[in-house]
C-alpha cells in the first residue's frame, strides 16, 4: 500500500510518500515541503499547494491519501488556512478517485508512538527509526507527513482487510436470500399459470 501523507498548512505543507503494510516493513518513498509567502494573495498560495499536491499525486500515484484533522480553538486563522488546504488536497485526490482518510494528531501519535500525548521530538525520533532513515526529515511538517503515511498504512491495511472480511462473511448470505428470492418468485409465477 502506498500512502500520500499531508501535514495542510499555509506557509508549510508537508507531503510525505510511504510504501508498506500491516506486518510488512516501511519505506520512505518521498518527503516534500510546499511554501507559501504570507504576503501572497490567498488564492495563490492555495494554487501553488494544490500544483505541488497534483504534481505529487500523478508521480507517486498512492493507493490513499492520509490529512490531519485539527481540532484547535485558540487561532482561528490557522484553522481557516488548514482548512482551506485540506479542501484543495480533498479536491486534487477526489478528482483522481484516490480515497482520502483523516487522522487527528494524537491518532497519529498514538500509532507511531504507541502514545496519544507524544512530543514532536517523540514522533520524529519513531519516524526516523520505522523508516530507517539516517536523521529525521525536516522541517517538522515533513516529519509529521510521513507520521500521517505510516498511520495510515497501519490503520488504512486494518481496516481493509476488516471491511473486506466482513464482505466475504455476508456475500454467501446475500448470494442466498437472492437466490431463493428468485427461485420463489419464479416457483409462485409458474404454479399459478398452470392453475
Amino acid at each position: 500500500m502506498r500512502v500520500l501523507g499531508i501535514d495542510p498548512g499555509l506557509t508549510r505543507c508537508g507531503l510525505g510518500v510511504v510504501d508498506g503494510g500491516v506486518g510488512q516493513p516501511l519505506a520512505m518513498v518521498s518527503c516534500d515541503i510546499v511554501r507559501t509567502a504570507a504576503t501572497d494573495p490567498l488564492a495563490e498560495r492555495l494554487l501553488a499547494i494544490e500544483a505541488a499536491v497534483i504534481t505529487a499525486l500523478q508521480q507517486w500515484q498512492p493507493d490513499a491519501v492520509a490529512v490531519e484533522r485539527v481540532f484547535s480553538q485558540h487561532n482561528v486563522r490557522t484553522v481557516m488556512g488548514v482548512a482551506q488546504v485540506s479542501g484543495v488536497v480533498v479536491v486534487a485526490a477526489a478528482r483522481r478517485g484516490i480515497p482520502v482518510a483523516w487522522h487527528t494528531p494524537s491518532e497519529v501519535k498514538a500509532a507511531v508512538t504507541g502514545h496519544g500525548r507524544a512530543d514532536k521530538e517523540q514522533v520524529a525520533a519513531m519516524v526516523t527509526r520505522l523508516l530507517r532513515l539516517g536523521q529525521a526529515p525536516k522541517p517538522a511538517d515533513v516529519t509529521d507527513a510521513l507520521a500521517l503515511a505510516v498511520c495510515h498504512v497501519w490503520r488504512g491495511g486494518a481496516q481493509r482487510r476488516l471491511d473486506a472480511a466482513v464482505a466475504a462473511s455476508l456475500a454467501p448470505a446475500a448470494a442466498g436470500s437472492a437466490g431463493s428470492a428468485g427461485r420463489g418468485g419464479s416457483g409462485g409465477t409458474a404454479g399459478r399459470a398452470a392453475r
